[in-house]
């Protein structure tokens, strides 16, 4: 049973950080035991980008917020396209060293943010599982990292406002309570695993055959990644 870290109204700064640690531990070992080729693979949640491609964007967008630079429209799909235009000519190794980098250095300055940067460690966790995907390897949306994703899911959904919803997950042991809880709107109810709930949060396609709920809510209006 996996159980999600205590989550509450107090936005915890390190939790991006130890979100990215632990998922640094896990797939830069998997991507540096991966052949060439397999760098070459399409990305289904990304359409026209490769894995190589969703790692240089993560990595660049880690090494952004390292570095402090954000000019306007950055995170734009043409930024992200002019990001993984300049790794063009870098090895995967390279790639590879540079996403370990900002997984390792990013982590305080998210922390000093006070916010605003929280989902940037959610959306590098959630592109991991873009990439387990593509390799066909076990674990995407899932794996040691999830009660920390789980937390942070929570905490950003409630810090945006986002669409009220009681989730009761098959393999975590508390329910969680996620987006705004003004009342103003009914939480809507999911049942079923935590990787589902995942994918509904991020965009992502559901498996098929895939067994749960959802009420009270269509499944875009939890997007938390869509325009």
């Amino acid at each position: 049973m996996t159980t999600p870290a205590d989550v509450n109204d107090v936005r915890d700064p390190e939790l991006p950080g130890r979100l990215l640690t632990i998922e640094r531990d896990e797939l830069v070992p998997l991507l540096r035991s991966r052949k060439d080729e397999d760098f070459a693979l399409p990305v289904a949640a990304c359409p026209r980008w490769t894995v190589r491609d969703v790692l240089a964007h993560c990595s660049a967008a880690l090494i952004r917020v390292v570095e402090n630079r954000f000019e306007k429209g950055v995170f734009s799909p043409e930024s992200n396209d002019r990001d993984i235009a300049e790794r063009a000519g870098w090895t995967n190794a390279r790639v590879v060293d540079e996403l370990e980098r900002g997984m390792t250095q990013a982590g305080p300055v998210i922390a000093r943010a006070g916010g605003a940067l929280d989902g940037i460690a959610l959306g590098e966790w959630v592109h991991a599982g873009d990439v387990r995907v593509a390799f066909g390897e076990p674990g995407a949306y899932a794996g040691r990292g999830l009660p920390e994703a789980l937390a942070l899911l929570t905490a950003v959904t409630r810090a945006r406002g986002h669409v009220p919803l009681h989730a009761d997950l098959d393999d975590v042991d508390e329910p969680l309570k996620l987006g705004e809880a003004s009342g103003e709107r009914p939480p809507g109810r999911f049942i079923g695993d935590a990787a589902t709930l995942v994918r509904l949060y991020a965009g992502r396609p559901v498996d098929d055959g895939t067994g749960y709920e959802l009420a009270g809510v269509e499944p875009a209006e939890l997007n938390i990644f869509g325009d």
